[in-house]
């Protein structure tokens, strides 16, 4: 049993970065952004094809030279890759804002882009097949050996990877990071009073177009982050930010909307609930526990464990 919450931890830290970029989206913009999946699958593609990229300039030889990272099963070029990436996704983001969501604002209901970027959601997912294909790939064919973290005596026991070790070692920094970005910078703070409500923080002087700028280009690179973290865990394929998008809103809302840390708490109750479900309901029913978790929170506390009621 206790390899299972470990695994839903994983999984956990996955969802709850991505939910980070959700939430901050709909904070600020007041709108549930189905877009954000595709991010998510976006920026792991992007990282796959930069990879493929820095793999063939370098050569073979460069690659074998450069190795793993210690037991890792990826090396430096993932990394580059990764860290080119991040801002790539972020103008991803930027750029769907500029064709269509910015277009939109203050032209409709919220309903409206609700819609739109429900319809931009199937035309990135779309572009990716078409792209990529529609098989699944994977960051590396190396094959990772587990490593015992918990001994068996205890509950059983559970192993990890050292990719999963990393996948969250890297959520927990990015997590603090963005704490520090949000409490501790002139443009999370502005994201903040943005936040609370955009017409009082444009009356102080806050450019409210710089902070919707900085929130789509701090989700995508969040969304791309997570992307990859699925795909070391897992594997990378067309659909897994459609996959991924309930338990994202179900991560966000449960946390509160609009709280960054909420999010990530939330990923973590929802990784850990569908993980927890698979030897009790097996795993074909693993997706309903997300649904079946924001039904509940929606129904006994709609402000989330985190959100203020209002």
């Amino acid at each position: 049993m206790l390899q299972y919450v470990v695994d839903g931890l994983v999984l956990g830290a996955t969802i709850g970065l991505g939910a980070v970029g959700l939430t901050l989206t709909y904070a600020i913009l007041r709108f549930a952004n189905f877009t954000h999946g595709e991010l998510l699958t976006v920026g792991a593609y992007l990282t796959h094809g930069l990879l493929a990229l820095i793999t063939g300039l370098l050569g073979a030889e460069a690659v074998a030279a450069l190795g793993r990272i210690g037991p890792l099963g990826f090396g430096w070029p993932l990394v580059l890759a990764l860290l080119l990436a991040i801002p790539l996704t972020g103008l991803v983001a930027l750029l769907i804002d500029a064709l269509l969501f910015a277009r939109l604002r203050g032209h409709g209901a919220a309903i409206t882009l609700v819609i739109a970027s429900f319809g931009a959601a199937l035309a990135l997912r779309h572009l990716v097949v078409v792209a990529y294909g529609p098989n699944p790939d994977y960051f590396s064919r190396a094959i990772p050996i587990a490593l015992t973290v918990v001994p068996r005596e205890i509950l059983g026991g559970a192993r990890l990877t050292p990719d999963q070790m990393a996948v969250l070692a890297l959520a927990a920094v990015a997590v603090l990071g963005l704490h520090l970005l949000l409490t501790r910078t002139t443009i999370g703070r502005a994201m903040r009073a943005v936040a609370e409500s955009p017409t009082l923080a444009a009356v102080i002087g806050i450019e409210v177009r710089k902070v919707v700028r900085w929130t789509w280009l701090i989700g995508g690179g969040l969304a791309c982050l997570a992307g990859v973290f699925l795909g070391l865990t897992v594997q990378i394929r067309p659909q897994m930010g459609f996959d991924l998008l309930l338990p994202l809103f179900a991560a966000s809302i449960l946390g509160g909307i609009g709280s960054p840390l909420g999010a990530v708490l939330g990923g973590l109750l929802i990784g850990l609930a569908e993980s927890l479900a698979v030897p009790l309901i097996g795993a074909d029913y693993r997706a309903a526990v997300a649904f079946a978790v924001l039904i509940l929170v929606l129904l006994l506390r709609p402000q989330g464990l985190l959100g203020r009621a209002g």
